[in-house]
């Protein structure tokens, strides 16, 4: 996901998304110890993604 497009997302649906970026994570961790992930790189990508939301939504909480 593209930090622009991020940034256009209200502070709640941003919560929204990082809780399902999360449920998603786990569920990718979940298929890689079971040995059903077909692309490990996709677990770094998440992990970037809640990264970015939690890094805009800070910046607007110190900006308020």
């Amino acid at each position: 996901m593209k930090a622009n497009k991020i940034m256009e997302m209200t502070s709640q649906e941003l919560n929204d998304k990082i809780v399902e970026l999360k449920n998603e994570l786990f569920n990718l961790r979940f298929q890689l110890a079971t040995g059903q992930l077909d692309n490990p790189m996709q677990i770094k990508a998440i992990k970037k993604d809640i990264a970015r939301a939690k890094t805009i939504l800070r910046a607007r909480e110190i900006k308020a």
